[in-house]
């Protein structure tokens, strides 16, 4: 295992930079996912660390060495694609094991290292199977065992779950998460799902547009997001985002006053879904669509001309076109310039 250290990383295709001076420290052992919307660099990012993509400028290092000038079959990673990449005429054990021949490793410590990969996803039944008699999740735990045959000192994923359906990736969530903590792998993973972010990351770098908004646990980036992007990209469903007033220490929005930081200007006041309350002092809400889940009542609402989203742990019976009231709960607000986006105090 190693640490992976990324400094002042820039790409550009021709004249266009498309990732613009990045920084990131992974500690050895470490989860982290690259999260953020399609282009905004971090399957880039990715391939450049994998050495699939030359940089321009700035080093990556994989351990003690600087890996820039080095092939992907000499930086000891390992990849797992979105597209599985599997042979079709191999079975599982040959598919799994070919990394390993074609470095010359003996057969049989290619064997041994086969079942012990295919015993930890679960595999072993099926190392006599072509890729075609397999199903989507289990043609993605070849994939991955053909990474842990190899023991390399990094795993980087590539958007791994995107073809599986719902019930599939939370399954393999859950099987990628049981793996880092068995292997302790350092790990990067791609992903463009906040939620996969989210569940599976130490932590969390949320990308937009080849830059870097902010790095922190998810927890962190939920909680303190640093800007309105952050805090409208982590999070599903998104935070509301409400137009304001700041007048030294009052916050004011619409008919209701709230604490603020010193300052004046315009703002807008950042409230989750899961905070807003029902209160006959709250602000008046039209709900448009009622969506019941069983756990949980997600409402979608409009307060003047902005949708609004609210969800409640408790079964309410609201109907299409009703008024409601609902106030921000003062207790978990956040507030943000509403020029810059950036969070303030």
């Amino acid at each position: 295992m190693a640490d992976v250290k990324i400094e002042e990383i820039r790409k550009s295709y021709g004249a266009v930079e498309v990732i613009h001076g990045l920084n990131i420290d992974i500690a050895d052992g470490e989860f982290v996912a690259l999260v953020g919307p399609s282009g905004c660099g971090k399957s880039t990012l990715l391939r450049m660390i994998a050495g699939l993509e030359p940089i321009n400028s700035g080093t990556i290092a994989i351990g003690e060495r600087v890996v820039n000038n080095l092939p992907p079959s000499g930086r000891d990673i390992a990849m797992v694609f979105q597209t599985y990449a599997l042979y079709p005429h191999k079975s599982v054990a040959e598919n799994m094991g070919f990394a390993l021949k074609v470095a010359g490793v003996n057969r049989a410590d290619i064997d041994r290292r086969v079942r012990e990969a295919a015993e930890i996803l679960s595999l072993t039944e099926y190392l006599d199977r072509k890729p075609r008699h397999l199903s989507g999740g289990q043609r993605q735990r070849v994939a991955m065992g053909r990474a842990i045959v190899r023991d390399p000192q990094v795993f980087l994923f590539d958007e791994p779950l995107s073809n599986l359906d719902a019930k599939l990736r939370i399954q393999m969530r859950t099987e990628i998460k049981e793996l880092h903590q068995r292997l302790k792998t350092t790990t990067v993973f791609v992903t463009h799902d906040q939620i996969e972010a989210m569940t599976l990351a130490d932590r969390i770098v949320v990308m937009q547009g080849g830059r870097i908004e902010q790095i922190g646990s998810p927890l962190e980036l939920y909680d303190n997001p640093a800007n309105e992007f952050v805090a409208t990209f982590i999070g599903a469903p998104s935070m509301n985002l409400l137009p304001g007033t700041l007048n030294e220490g009052r916050v004011t929005v619409a008919d209701q006053v709230f604490a603020g930081p010193s300052g004046s200007g315009q703002v807008r006041l950042g409230v989750r879904p899961e905070h807003l309350i029902l209160a006959e002092d709250g602000l008046e809400m039209e709900v448009k669509v009622v969506e019941p889940t069983g756990s949980e009542t997600m409402v979608f609402l409009k307060f003047g001309s902005q949708d609004i989203t609210a969800v409640f742990r408790e079964r309410h019976a609201f109907l299409p076109g009703e008024v409601i009231r609902l106030k921000p709960d003062p207790a978990h607000l956040h507030l943000f310039d509403a020029e810059t986006g950036q969070r303030i105090g």
